[in-house]
């Protein structure tokens, strides 16, 4: 082989070579005869990475999609979102923190373990970026509180759950413009009367002549919603005068919740209670029974003579799909019924309208607040990366939040998008401003559980003001670490004002069952 045969062989030969290496190099393999493209932090320099976890399954794309619009805001860092089951979520945090080789950096959460997350090391104040406006400024109060701990935030807020009112609006409608026909009618038998009593011709029939002018009146879909939104009850009671007048459908209830679940009753004694002061971490701050809160109860307890609703065998699911079926005006629901309610008249299976209003007070005098959970965003207080982990927790909570009700179903404490020019989210966000978040306290871990048996005694019969104080009784010895006793409260029943009790006892002194006030639901 000549000189110049033997150059132009090595010059092939490195050509090749060169072409193979800036192949390895771009990352480019061969898999089923496809070509899939693989980086390599060797050519394009080394990134961070930052691992998330997260223990609900149904965030998954979105948290995966936001990892990606974020390495193209923050091209030198990448997040891997890491699924984990939720049973014995900060446990397995705590070990992989102290013997893992992938650290988790940030983690979601629900606010009420964050105490349990700071004691064990693995949440940190967070530092939010240089020249970022405070959380107050851009978060509500509770949300703030929910991450609130010794007076340190120690969390982002990323999204919530609370319990709304939810009403059938088409039933709500038909009652309405039924009421301003009546009046129109009224108001035509009126005119005719005072037409004959000034002399005017008498006609020959003048329910007929009343009926003619009352039909010339047109009543306007605007005149129906207007009677809607007056409608919507603002307490109790004006549930059950609804109810007291409403000539409900067979077989539908005008009220119904799932009374077994103390997420849908908690607003009974939301703003009447105290567990662990306004940030739910303070245990020298309790105080579960008082004057307000046997009130309360005893209102509650009130509507079992009026709606007789089943603890055991009602359940949130059931309560949910009766209201699908067309089978209830009223109940308690949480986020999730949008979703569900908007898939089921996707399907046909829902052919009404809906609402969804702010909780209404107990009473008067008596105000209510619902009960919400907050998930979080926390930053591992083992983590190395933290700065990293910080922003991208604040990107996460803010930045990416648009979409996140349209992926996943949940509301996010912060939207910059438009998620709640939707009045029916919207309400929910209202709720959610004026609620309790959950307390964060280890030694009242078991208060909701308590909380929940009391209810269904009270519910079934029970004395409110016996139960609430036994209860109180034992939630406080586990906080003091010793026998407690409540002294005795004496708060005299209702004698004045129309109680729920007198309500339903006029029902029955009119003549009407307890089954057709409540439309079916009462025995």
């Amino acid at each position: 082989m000549t000189l110049k045969k033997r150059l132009i062989m090595i010059f092939v030969i490195v050509l090749c070579a060169c072409g193979i290496y800036g192949i390895g190099a771009m990352g480019i393999t061969v898999s089923g005869g496809e070509e899939e493209t693989v980086e390599d932090d060797s050519l394009f320099g080394r990134r961070d990475t930052l691992y998330l976890w997260y223990t609900d399954e149904a965030l998954t794309d979105y948290l995966n999609s936001a990892a990606v619009s974020y390495s193209e805001y923050q091209s030198d860092v990448r997040v891997i979102p890491v699924y984990t089951s939720g049973r014995e979520y900060l446990e397995t945090l705590n070990q992989a923190s102290l013997n893992g080789e992938e650290i988790p950096d940030l983690y979601i959460i629900s606010n009420d373990s964050l105490e349990k997350a700071y004691l064990a090391g693995l949440a940190s104040e967070i530092r939010l970026p240089e020249g970022a406006p405070a959380m107050a400024d851009k978060f509500p109060e509770s949300a703030i509180r929910a991450v609130t701990y010794h007076d340190k935030q120690i969390s982002y807020p990323f999204y919530f759950e609370t319990s709304c009112l939810l009403y059938n609006k088409t039933y709500l409608k038909d009652w309405a413009r039924a009421q301003i026909q009546a009046e129109y009618d009224a108001a035509a038998g009126e005119e005719a009367q005072q037409d004959l009593d000034n002399g005017g011709e008498p006609q020959e029939d003048m329910a007929d002549a009343a009926d003619d002018a009352a039909a010339e009146l047109t009543v306007s879909d605007e005149e129906v919603e207007k009677k809607v939104d007056e409608a919507l009850p603002h307490k109790i009671d004006d549930i059950l005068a609804f109810a007291d007048v409403y000539d409900a459908p067979e077989q539908v209830d005008v009220f119904k919740w799932d009374v077994s679940d103390i997420f849908y009753n908690y607003f009974f004694v939301g703003a009447s209670i105290d567990v662990g002061g306004v940030n739910g971490d303070q245990a020298d701050s309790i105080c579960i029974y008082n004057e307000d809160a046997i009130r309360c109860m005893r209102v509650y307890q009130n509507l079992n003579q009026f709606f007789s609703i089943d603890t055991v065998e009602t359940s949130y699911d059931s309560v949910l799909q009766d209201f699908l079926d067309g089978r209830i005006v009223y109940t308690v629901a949480t986020t999730d019924a949008l979703s569900k309610i908007d898939a089921a008249a996707a399907d046909g299976d829902f052919t009404y309208e809906y609402g969804i209003s702010t909780m209404p007070d107990v009473s008067g005098e008596l105000e209510s607040s619902s009960l919400s959970v907050t998930e979080c965003v926390a930053v591992n207080g083992y983590s190395e990366k933290k700065e990293m982990a910080n922003d991208f927790a604040v990107y996460l909570t803010e930045n990416a939040t648009d979409t996140l009700y349209a992926r996943t179903g949940k509301l996010p404490v912060y939207d910059g998008g438009s998620t709640y020019d939707d009045p029916n989210k919207a309400a929910f966000l209202q709720e959610y401003m004026s609620s309790v978040p959950m307390p964060k306290m280890i030694e009242t871990s078991n208060f909701w559980v308590e909380l929940e048996i009391t209810f269904a005694k009270i519910w079934d019969g029970g004395d409110a003001n016996q139960d609430l104080k036994a209860l109180s009784e034992k939630i406080m010895a586990q906080v003091v670490g010793g026998q407690y006793e409540e002294e005795y409260i004496d708060v005299p029943e209702e004698t004045t004002g129309e109680t729920t009790e007198e309500i339903a006892e006029e029902g029955d002194e009119s003549g009407e069952s307890g089954e057709d006030q409540s439309g079916g639901s009462a025995e």
